[in-house]
């Protein structure tokens, strides 16, 4: 019997395994994928995380691997600067956030994972709250199973039923580029209805994402659709869009998950998306699985109910998900007087009131 079955090899999971094993509890995850690898493009990680994963002993190889953002901020299409917070400033209160790519962080929590202890090509059809759970391979039970198995999550389904997935009315293209000029700032910029940022990574390379507001599931994306959108935007994004290519560019429709009733029943307990999917405005939703590993393993550990870990996760990652999709509608915008309206109340606030507001999200100690 493992201490902790781990359902699910993406961040969540994979940190909810470090965690324990840091604590001494042996460990099985199982993945449904043949490998456990990552595709995705960049990632932002904010001081909350940073600090989860050092409680992890992985803050060191993540620094090393990644690069400190610079000023905070967003313009309008035509570069004109509606909000910005200094980089230093940042710093001084909260920490430095950085950026990498995804595949690097899922490469680190797996390196510190024995490869005994993973298991692929496992496909889950049931968890139990008496902490069985069947699968591909037979069964398998543990003390505590952790449902990290996404937004559309087979374990939640045992905690609280069937929970639809809400689009959230826009889609998004991530692409990572090598431009021909190097970029040295990160930025993002609000148009109508649509957005564009880009955040240099480590290795030169810069990390582009862009939302639109469309149907769910409607056809197309590649790169010229964005070139179309987004190329008369300012400086430099008609240069990173010139160095994409359409094999590299994904897309995905948008989806942020209601806050599920509990995240705990019996033996099981819910980590990351498949908890608290969210819309990816404030760059929470890895951070936010991140802090999940840590408190659930400690939780476990202190001998504490599960429920310490729904009182304790629940009600911030529910503020962190309703801030997410409120600024998202916010900056999604289309109507021409609305949008400038919105861009007119934006300047006016204070930095400092906007440096202050983050302080619910990322003054997180663990």
């Amino acid at each position: 019997m493992a201490e902790a079955l781990i359902v699910g090899g993406g961040i969540g999971g994979l940190a909810t395994a470090v965690a324990f094993l840091r604590r001494g509890h042996r460990i099985e995850v199982l993945e449904r994928a043949a490998e456990i690898t990552e595709v995705g493009a960049g990632l932002s990680l904010w001081p909350n995380a940073i600090r989860a994963l050092d409680a992890l002993g992985l803050g060191d190889e993540v620094r090393a691997r990644a690069v400190e953002q610079g000023a905070a901020g967003i313009r309008d299409r035509a570069g004109r600067w509606l909000t910005r917070m200094d980089a230093e400033a940042i710093r001084a209160r909260y920490g430095s956030p950085v950026m990498l790519h995804r595949a690097d962080l899922v490469h680190i929590l797996r390196s510190a994972i024995p490869a005994a202890a993973l298991r692929t090509g496992v496909t889950v059809a049931e968890a139990r709250a008496d902490g069985t759970v069947v699968h591909s391979a037979g069964t398998s039970s543990a003390d505590i199973v952790v449902g990290a198995d996404g937004i559309r999550s087979v374990v939640r389904r045992t905690v609280c039923g069937e929970i639809r997935p809400r689009y959230g009315g826009y889609t998004a293209w991530r692409v990572v580029v090598t431009p021909r000029e190097p970029v040295q700032e990160m930025g993002e910029s609000w148009g109508r209805g649509e957005r564009f940022g880009y955040v240099p990574l480590a290795d030169g390379r810069v990390y582009c994402f862009a939302t639109a507001n469309m149907p769910a599931g409607k056809a197309g994306g590649g790169v010229d659709e964005l070139r179309a959108r987004f190329g008369g935007w300012h400086d430099p994004i008609p240069a990173l869009l010139a160095a994409a290519g359409d094999a590299e560019v994904l897309k995905h429709d948008l989806y942020d998950l209601p806050t599920p009733k509990s995240f705990v029943a019996g033996r099981i307990a819910l980590v990351g998306d498949a908890a608290h999917a969210m819309m990816p405005t404030l760059g929470q939703g890895a951070c936010q699985a991140l802090e999940d590993a840590v408190v659930l393993a400690r939780v476990a550990d202190s001998g504490g109910d599960l429920a310490d870990y729904d009182r304790e996760r629940r009600p911030r990652t529910r503020m962190i998900a309703a801030r997410s999709r409120r600024i998202g509608a916010v900056a999604q915008l289309s109507s021409a007087p609305v949008v400038a309206i919105r861009d007119a109340v934006v300047r006016a606030v204070p930095d400092s009131v906007q440096l202050g507001s983050l302080a619910a999200v990322l003054d997180w100690r663990g």
